[in-house]
């Protein structure tokens, strides 16, 4: 009796075939469409941990799949960036990129930290994020940024076993882009929102400069204001320097990120795309 050939199979340490992703109708879809996606340091720390896993074409279609909007929803909060992407099969799949959130008494420290100089928050305001908040960090004995794939949890519902997918590259590239416009979202990833680490900074600056114990508020022998016209409205150290802090400012149609996705096209067209010209014409020069 002949034996039957048995069919090949492909090993399982290569890469499947591409499958053709199911088109998405109002997806999140980012706007770099060649070239690097991360234009900020911070943005890139992220960008440089997923290519340095090394994971071939599932990372050139990962941003394929960001650039086609196939990425449904994206949710940031402490301790993980959740999202729903839309592959080959009906139903979107569900992953998780996970990085560890600090407790009160991490926060408590770096708060303080960030309090006692009025540069950081200024800079954090105007859009950037100063390289020194690296550092800041370290000297508390915590990480702002993951140093590697280790330092991050990541999990999709696919049937991928390789690690990370196309779709969880996809979420890192609109993670990438969302850090490149709001830094504050780094710093949510790792526990703070944006409300919550303001009014924490402002009620430590506040406490700081509250009157020594014994002292009524006001009874402190300040030179009249008319005398300190020249040097009262100056910036103070480091303030000066926030609109140089080395980082690209905010791109003009910045703002357009944030509005909630419609439902609503115009012939054919999201109405954020239509917007976005128009906000590019008005930074242009003349």
């Amino acid at each position: 009796m002949t034996e039957r050939p048995q069919p090949e199979t492909v090993p399982w340490w290569r890469d499947s075939p591409p499958s053709k992703p199911r088109r998405v109708a109002g997806g999140i879809q980012i706007h770099s469409t060649r070239g690097t996606i991360a234009q900020t340091w911070w943005s890139a720390r992220f960008i440089e941990v997923l290519e340095s896993l090394g994971v071939g074409g599932r990372l050139a279609r990962g941003r394929s799949y960001a650039r086609a909007g196939q990425i449904v929803e994206l949710r940031v909060d402490a301790g993980a960036a959740v999202a729903r992407v839309q592959g080959s099969r009906p139903e979107p799949y569900r992953v998780r990129v996970g990085l560890t959130a600090y407790g009160k008494t991490e926060w408590a420290a770096v708060e303080q930290a960030l309090a006692d100089d009025a540069w950081y928050a200024a800079t954090l305001l105007a859009g950037g994020m100063p390289p020194e908040i690296e550092q800041l960090f370290a000297a508390l004995g915590l990480a702002l940024f993951p140093a590697s794939g280790r330092d991050l949890t990541m999990d999709c519902s696919c049937p991928d076993q390789t690690v990370p997918c196309k779709h969880l590259a996809a979420v890192f590239y609109l993670l990438a882009e969302r850090f490149d416009a709001d830094p504050f979202e780094v710093l949510a990833l790792r526990g703070r929102d944006r409300e919550t680490l303001l009014a924490n900074l402002r009620a430590r600056r506040g406490a700081d400069d509250e009157p020594a114990e014994g002292t009524a508020p006001g009874s402190e022998a300040a030179a009249p204001l008319a005398d300190r016209l020249d040097d009262f409205f100056t910036a103070g150290p480091g303030l000066a320097d926030v609109g140089r802090i080395g980082s690209a400012p905010a791109p003009p149609d910045a703002l357009l990120d944030q509005v909630p996705t419609f439902v609503m096209q115009i012939r054919g067209h999201r109405l954020v795309d239509l917007l976005r010209p128009a906000y590019r014409a008005l930074d242009e020069p003349g």
